[in-house]
């Protein structure tokens, strides 16, 4: 989510670069269409509503690698964001700057062909893919815009460990509740064929449901599937528990020790107690 230091040769003081679509090279494109197509199949009964309906929205299958100028007309007129390209990942605190002004940054970089299934630094496909369809909706576009806020105050506190671990359950590696069952909303879900399928079907994860404080103290991995998930009851909901102040649970994180990560507490909403096969097998 963040880098350190000066912005690198060629980018603006807030990080951010020219797409330079006319760049990209036909095989770039078909990396592009190959990651969608195989997405495109998975995602229906798994991804929720809203990304579902932002990625026809954004009509992100047309022309191979998005335009960033082009979807940015229909995505600001839906919700008033925009999205720019950096060149990596960006310091915090102009990470949670482009965020509270709505403008998700965006690296314009696309994976080899023989990187489909893993790519450790986020490209284009993870970026745009995975993130920019749900910034369509006018409930999540508020959570996006009122996390970039809050981060910037947590700067000034010495908690952005703990506001991290939202980010990444929530807008990484989140799940949501339906009437029709369970469904991804999280970036790092929807754009990775493996994990799209884990993370619904696999025995194996703890999927609990989202409470604020559990999450800001649960750590995650960034090197393989997640251990746990947690399900959000709706996004009205995720946007209603970042709008309140988090300075009072700052204040009772400080004192608070982490919850290892394959844990369940007596408090906990359990949707499925995992084995943690997979995480035992991997270790």
């Amino acid at each position: 989510m963040s880098a350190d230091g000066l912005p690198p040769p060629g980018a603006r003081a807030d990080w951010t670069i020219d797409q330079d679509w006319a760049a990209y090279t036909p095989a770039e494109h078909q990396v592009w269409m190959t990651l969608y197509e195989r997405q495109a199949n998975l995602l229906p009964g798994r991804a929720c509503d809203a990304f579902l309906h932002g990625l026809d929205a954004l009509d992100l299958h047309r022309g191979g690698i998005p335009d960033f100028a082009r979807i940015n007309e229909e995505l600001n007129r839906l919700t008033g964001w925009s999205v720019v390209a950096v060149p990596g990942l960006v310091p915090d605190a102009l990470f949670f700057e482009h965020l509270a002004n709505r403008r998700f940054p965006a690296g314009r970089f696309i994976r080899k062909p023989q990187q489909l299934d893993y790519l450790q630094e986020p490209d284009i496909f993870h970026d745009v893919f995975g993130h920019v369809p749900m910034l369509t909706d006018p409930v999540f576009a508020d959570y996006m815009a009122a996390y970039g806020e809050g981060g910037l105050r947590a700067l000034g506190r010495g908690q952005l460990h703990n506001l991290a671990r939202l980010y990444w359950y929530t807008v990484e590696f989140g799940l949501l509740q339906t009437t029709e069952g369970l469904r991804i909303y999280g970036a790092g879900i929807v754009s990775s064929h493996a994990e799209s399928i884990f993370a619904l079907d696999d025995p194996s994860p703890n999927r609990l449901g989202f409470d604020l404080e559990r999450v800001m103290r649960t750590p995650y991995r960034i090197d393989d599937f997640q251990q746990v998930y947690f399900v959000i009851p709706s996004l009205q909901a995720l946007l209603d528990a970042t709008l309140q102040d988090f300075a009072p649970i700052y204040q009772r994180l400080s004192g608070a020790a982490d919850i290892p990560i394959a844990a369940i507490e007596a408090g906990d909403q359990v949707f499925t107690r995992g084995s943690q096969a997979y995480a035992v097998a991997k270790a």
